[in-house]
């Protein structure tokens, strides 16, 4: 810079000589105070322009500077970018690689999953097949062992029977030469012991048949039903038909008579007499008669024939109380416990201050609900019996399957469970 800032000093130098050369010649001299101004400007404006050079110059060592000092930032911040691409690219490369890991262990996993999925499957599989197996083997051991025990059964059952035979035989001899030692006399008395012990055990069989026989003769001829005494009656007249209420009225006080006293047979007996002989038209007397049978039936422990007796004294009078309230305690006791509370209800609304029947009405619904959960209970465990059962050679039990009640609609769901002794930990 300060070699090209040299040559136009010089060239102004030797003009500035040829200019005092000029001003030499005698043509052209002027006062020398004008020479001194004119030197002195020019050597301000060399001056001026040498400044005016070296600022040029400084300002541009200083731009040259400034674009060294820009390119090398811009070299700076290119090699910091290329270091974030580099890093962010090694970053990228790194998570790429662990990704690539990640989903190698994954399908790892899944494969070892499906490889013990299989594994299992196999194992349940053999399991079943050592269950059926051992149920076949089980199945030929009891036919077997059956066999054996029938085999077993014959022969000593054919053994027995040839020493049974053999001990008859035997016996018989012994027999028939006891007899044949023994005296005539001692044969005959003992043939007379034997004919007359003979005579009395006949003659006592005998009775007791004849008995039992009319018992039974005359407990069959007493009962009866309505369409054959109806049929009779139509051949009867009034007064005949007023002098047979009369007798069954008689035998009903008998019947009474004999109850009061707790002569339960004989009250039954007399009932049932009156019950044949009151003509069918006499409902209300005919109700009372099966009610009142019903009651001596009761205490000999016939509760479903006094049962059925209340059930017709019902029929004939729908609104005797007394029938009702004893049927319906006939069939608690007998455990049919929803009859006896539609009964029960049916004396309130004929008799609503009847206590029994408050009682009951009170008491019954509880029994009847305690008893059909008991009864679902006991459906449930034979239910699930059943499908252990039917479940068990499929490696399965109804515990994988779980029911759920919906306390609104009282609905059951059931839900699979392939696992229930884990759920349950």
């Amino acid at each position: 810079m300060n070699r090209g800032a040299a040559a136009p000093r010089e060239e102004e130098e030797e003009e500035e000589e040829e200019e005092e050369g000029f001003y030499d010649c005698q043509e052209t001299l002027e006062p020398s105070e004008r020479r001194r101004g004119e030197e002195q400007t020019d050597r301000l404006q060399e001056e001026q322009g040498d400044r005016l050079q070296e600022e040029q110059g400084d300002r541009l060592q200083t731009d040259r500077l400034k674009e060294e000092q820009g390119d090398m930032l811009k070299e700076e911040e290119q090699t910091d970018r290329l270091q974030k691409e580099e890093q962010t690219d090694r970053l990228q490369e790194e998570q790429t690689d662990r990704l690539q890991e990640e989903q190698g262990d994954r399908l790892q996993t899944d494969r070892l999953q499906e490889e013990q999925g299989d594994r299992l499957q196999e194992e349940q599989t053999d399991r079943l097949q050592t269950d059926r197996l051992q149920e076949e083997q089980t199945d030929r051991l009891q036919e077997e062992k059956e066999e054996q025990r029938d085999r077993l059964q014959e022969e000593q059952t054919d053994r027995l029977q040839e020493e049974k035979e053999e001990q008859t035989d035997r016996l018989q001899e012994e027999k028939d030469e006891q007899t044949d030692m023994l005296h005539e006399e001692q044969t005959d008395r003992l043939q007379e012991e034997k004919d007359e012990q003979t005579d009395m055990l006949h003659e006592e069989q005998t009775d007791r048949l004849q008995e039992e026989q009319t018992d039974r003769l005359q407990e069959e001829e007493l009962e009866f039903d309505d369409e054959s005494l109806r049929e009779e009656e139509q051949q009867l007249t009034e007064e005949q038909r007023e002098s047979r209420r009369q007798e069954s009225f008689s035998l009903k006080e008998a019947g009474n008579t004999h109850f009061k006293a707790g002569e339960w047979q004989e009250a039954q007996r007399c009932y049932t007499e009156a019950l044949c002989l009151c003509p069918v038209s006499f409902s209300r007397e005919r109700s009372v008669l099966f009610s009142n049978r019903a009651a001596a039936r009761l205490h000999l422990d016939l509760k479903d024939k006094a049962i059925s007796d209340c059930t017709r004294a019902i029929d004939l009078n729908p609104d005797y109380v007394r029938a009702l309230l004893r049927r319906a305690e006939l069939q608690e006791q007998t455990e049919k416990l929803d009859e006896a509370f539609e009964d029960y209800k049916r004396v309130l609304e004929l008799d609503p201050k009847q206590g029994a029947a408050q009682s009951a009405c009170m008491r019954l619904p509880q029994q009847i609900q305690e008893r059909n959960e008991k009864l679902k209970e006991e459906m449930m465990g034979k239910l699930k019996d059943l499908g252990n059962l039917v479940l068990r050679p499929f490696g399965l039990s109804t515990n994988n399957f779980q029911m759920n009640q919906d306390a609104q609609t009282g609905s059951y769901s059931i839900n699979f469970v392939q696992n229930p002794n884990n759920n349950n930990r």
